[in-house]
């Protein structure tokens, strides 16, 4: 199982997120089934052990992940140790319900971003805050992607940048899921908050810092390139700030920017491609949302709708 944990990370370039996942997934399976060697797993093992996990509360997403890592490894695997049936290949995990990703109105938005009644930025960590998020509602970024950028395009001294900022025309590239690079539009209003941001950027870098954190386009309090968490204390602290009735985590950000893209520009492949999905599908999900938003619209201005939602 290590060797074929090994193999994703090096030859499918799996990120160690993915394969810290598929580790956890596959110790599932040795668990479940105590004492049976794994060449002799049958699919009764592996519905038992799909029960099994239903049953400590495991749901359908994380049971479809689980058989995914199964069915992986055994197909790889198979092969090597002389088998000649993958005992993963005909389970099907539960049906998952496939909930509508939640996005800000337009209106709130724009109080998160503009923040009515609250001073203007003015601290290196309020300037700093202000260009994280409207980049990530601007381009659509993951997290992930977001915390990657660099302030400029560096290879120098072992290090090589991934993703960067080109502020004269107004674009991101970013390397997002599957080592695949992709360019967004960067908004007018990000670039201004970026520039602000530059401006004041060299009194938290401290000198002499490694190549990584020097090129890091957004940084931490001690120099160090920003971390994922300190991007998600900070927006829900804005968001508490301006009023917002809703819990606000960065995702949000990226569906909020998809939603609202969409609903202006009715163009799926365009948006497809800003978010990087693979697969059109995946982006098909905001059509839902759009038209949840044109409802709920319809229900109350028409005279004759007589609905309640």
């Amino acid at each position: 199982m290590e060797q074929w944990l090994a193999h994703l990370q090096a030859n499918r370039r799996y990120s160690a997120h993915t394969v810290d996942g598929y580790r956890h997934d596959l110790q599932h399976l040795v668990e479940c089934q105590p004492g049976i060697a794994i060449e002799c797993v049958t699919e009764g093992h592996i519905r038992q052990s799909v029960a099994r996990l239903h049953g400590q509360g495991l749901g359908p997403r994380s049971l479809a992940r689980a058989l995914a890592a199964w069915r992986g490894f055994y197909q790889w695997w198979s092969p090597q140790a002389g088998l000649t049936h993958n005992p993963v290949a005909g389970i099907r995990a539960p049906k998952a319900p496939r909930n509508l990703p939640k996005a800000l109105s337009v209106e709130q938005a724009q109080v998160l971003l503009d923040h009515p009644g609250l001073p203007e930025p003015k601290t290196p960590i309020e300037c700093r805050d202000q260009a994280m998020f409207e980049v990530l509602y601007s381009s659509g970024l993951r997290l992930a992607e977001l915390v990657s950028l660099d302030w400029r395009y560096t290879r120098a001294a072992g290090y090589e940048t991934q993703s960067w900022i080109q502020l004269d025309e107004h674009e991101v590239t970013v390397k997002g899921k599957g080592n695949k690079t992709r360019s967004v539009p960067l908004g007018g209003k990000a670039v201004q908050a970026i520039e602000r941001w530059l401006e004041v950027r060299n009194q938290l870098a401290p000198e002499g810092a490694a190549p990584a954190d020097a090129a890091a386009l957004f940084i931490g309090a001690r120099g160090k390139r920003i971390s994922p968490r300190v991007v998600q204390l900070q927006l829900d602290l804005l968001a508490t700030r301006a009023g917002l009735p809703v819990h606000v985590h960065p995702h949000i950000l990226r569906h909020s920017f998809a939603s609202h893209v969409l609903q202006s520009a009715q163009d799926l492949r365009a948006v497809q491609d800003m978010l990087g999905h693979a697969n059109i599908s995946t982006t098909q999900i905001y059509t839902r949302l759009d038209f949840q938003h044109l409802a709920k619209a319809y229900d109350q201005a028409h005279p004759r709708a007589n609905r309640k939602r």
